[in-house]
Order: structure tokens, then sequence, then C-alpha cells
């Protein structure tokens, strides 16, 4: 089986999954909608020069996106559960077709949910430059890798009941730490949050606002992230399918 074919069918199964989509690429948007939308006229927001529906969209397509790759692991628990993984080891179907599909389809879901916060936003009046959407959107595509990986290792570690609280758990942790909900300027907080991947997501949403793009300590941040998340999520499955 190519791995055309099988991502045909992972997407497939994935926008049919109820939960998933509610959680993933729904909750997101009306987050956005009913933060922005009652400020939709303010245009300087808390003297920043930046509209508050833009500032809300920047900063949403980071978590937005977090959520939708990170989630991959709920269907790979799910097919843990019922056998499907195993089946699918007795197919022709290799383990780099296996992996990399999950990969692909982490990226196109995350991709959804940024798409779906960009129309968002268009509706109540983002305007942003197209050199700098651009950039935020591929900066951020580059820093999905340790979560893409990171959904993937999930997914073979824990249960299908502990999966959610999880993927949750270490999204909004990450959130949080990586300042999403709010600046992260000084003192300890900043020192933990810059060691981290989300950190580093945030910023590449906020090229669309004029912030930077990543220097050499965020690429080297990431780099490393995604080693040993990709590391992680190559022992998880190489440490399930012993088992099974």
């Amino acid at each position: 089986m190519s791995i055309a074919t099988y991502t045909k069918f992972e997407l497939l199964r994935t926008f049919r999954n109820r939960r998933f989509f509610i959680f993933s690429l729904v909750f997101p948007l009306v987050l956005y909608y009913l933060i922005a939308g009652p400020n939709r006229n303010e245009t300087d927001l808390s003297g920043t020069g930046i509209s508050a529906p833009t500032y809300f969209m920047v900063g949403l397509a980071g978590f937005g996106t977090m959520m939708a790759s990170i989630s991959s692991g709920a269907r790979i628990a799910a097919e843990r559960q019922i056998g499907w993984s195993r089946q699918l080891r007795i197919t022709p179907l290799s383990r780099r077709t296996y992996l990399g599909t999950k990969v692909l389809t982490a990226y196109l879901m995350a991709l959804v949910s940024l798409l779906l916060l960009y129309v968002a936003g268009l509706t109540l009046g983002v305007s942003i430059d197209a050199g700098r959407w651009v950039a935020m959107t591929a900066l951020i595509l580059v820093g999905l890798i340790p979560f893409a990986a990171a959904g993937i290792a999930l997914g073979h570690l824990v249960s299908t009941d502990a999966i959610g609280p999880a993927v949750g758990g270490v999204v909004s942790l990450l959130a949080f730490l990586g300042g999403t909900w709010f600046p992260i300027t000084s003192g300890v907080l900043k020192d933990i949050a810059q060691a981290l991947p989300s950190y580093w997501i945030n910023q590449a949403s906020h090229v669309a606002i004029g912030g930077r793009a990543w220097g050499a300590e965020g690429w080297a941040i990431m780099a490393a992230w995604s080693i040993a998340t990709i590391a992680l999520a190559g022992w998880a499955y190489r440490r399930d399918t012993k088992r099974q």
C-alpha cells in the first residue's frame, strides 16, 4: 500500500471521528470567536497598535496547530485497542509508510486548523501582509515536528482511556509555560519557556505581527526537541510492536 493511499484512508477516518474534529479543529475556532468577536472593533489592543482579532488569531494559531498535530496519538491508541495496528503489521505496509503517514496526517490536520483560523480572522477584519502570513505559516509548520512525533509516542505508550487527558494535559501545560495565553518577558519563567518548543511556536506565530523569526537559539532548541521526540516515537513504536 502506498503512502498516498494510506493517507487517504487516514484522513477519511480522522474526519469521521467527531471527538477529534470537535476538540482539535472546532474548539480553537469557537474559542477565537468567543474571545475576538466581542473585541472586533478594537484596533489598538493595549496600546500595541495591533487589532484584537489579529492578536488573538495569531495567538491561537500556535495552540490550534499544537493540538491538531499531537492529537494523532488518540487515533493510534484507538487502533491499538481494537487490534488494527496489529493487523496492519501483517500486511505489506512498511513501518516507514505507517509512521510517515501518521506524521503527514498530523501535518494536514494542523494545516486545516490554521486555515480555519485564518478564514475566521478574515471574517473579523484581520489584515496581514502576505509575506508575513506565509513566513508565519512556514515557521509554524517547521516547529510542529516535535509535536507530531510526540503524538506518535503518546499513541504507542498510553491507553485509549488515558490518551485524551494526556494529550490535553501536555498541550495545555506547554501552551501555558510557552506563553500562549500571556507574554513572558523575564525571570525564571522565561528561562523555562525558552527551553520549550511551544515558546518557539508562539514566536513563529508572532512573525505575522512584527515579531522576529527564530535566531540561532530557537533553531537549536527546536532541532534538539525534534531529534529527542523522533527518537522517543521510534522507541515507543518498537516497544509496542514487540509486546503485541
